[in-house]
């Protein structure tokens, strides 16, 4: 469903990120993990098409999302891809549905009520619609994200540390949703994580690892380079000035 050819990808001042080559299948699951500063965000927001490819090829779907110019890629976004963040950004003052209907307003399309109310009746949330997000537990928030990710029949999931700061029970309950959501829509999944039990819980997914960038060593100006003093010679040239 996607493949990364010769990618990578430089912020100003910074040293650039490269990124292995790899290619996952239609439905293939895929555990993204690497040390804080390897890139896994970038790549994300890559795949994403949030970020301009700056070398090198991103090619979901069929489509080649560095051919692609940034109104483009928010048109292939909106019809190709569910994100579902770390932070959720539900809004605190609409209610369940309200949120789900946000992304159709922001896309200037006519709210689909139908949709909504299916999706959220597949993950089991059709009882919270006139909810508040700060009347949900924590569970119930991430399978609201989950829900808007969904509206659109999404091809490619990405999700962004979904097990994060969860329990173990918590966590294999996360990962068994985003599965079978996944399943059921025939969409290829992508998973940031740092958390280890996933290789656990997830034994069957692909892994893409990204190694962690050394930062770049510091170079001075000749002359602010440290100098070799030969403490001899010095004290040679001490002696002889005039006192």
């Amino acid at each position: 469903m996607f493949s990364i050819h010769g990618l990578s990808y430089c912020y100003p001042g910074a040293a650039p990120l490269s990124f292995p080559d790899f290619a996952a299948p239609p439905g293939a699951w895929v555990r993204l993990s690497g040390a804080s500063g390897s890139g896994k965000s970038t790549l994300l927001a890559l795949l994403a098409g949030l970020l301009a490819v700056q070398s090198g090829r991103v090619i979901a779907g069929g489509v080649e999302l560095n051919l692609l110019g940034a109104r483009q890629r928010d048109a292939w976004r909106g019809a190709t891809l569910g994100f579902v963040p770390q932070r959720l950004h539900l809004s605190e003052s609409l209610s369940v549905a309200d949120n789900l209907a946000l992304p159709y307003v922001a896309a200037g399309l006519a709210v689909d009520r139908q949709r909504i109310g299916v999706v959220l009746g597949r993950l089991g949330l059709a009882d919270l619609v006139r909810r508040r997000p700060a009347a949900l537990s924590v569970g119930q928030a991430q399978r609201v994200a989950l829900a808007r990710a969904l509206l659109r029949a999404p091809k490619l999931i990405l999700a962004d540390e979904p097990t994060a700061n969860l329990d173990d029970d918590s966590a294999q309950a996360a990962l068994a949703l985003l599965g079978d959501v996944a399943a059921a829509e025939q969409a290829t999944l992508v998973i940031a994580t740092h958390d280890r039990r996933l290789a656990e819980l997830w034994p069957q997914s692909l892994h893409l690892h990204l190694h962690p960038h050394p930062h770049p060593q510091l170079q001075l100006h000749p002359q602010l380079q440290p100098q070799h003093v030969d403490s001899d010679a010095a004290a040679a040239r001490s002696a002889e000035m005039p006192r």
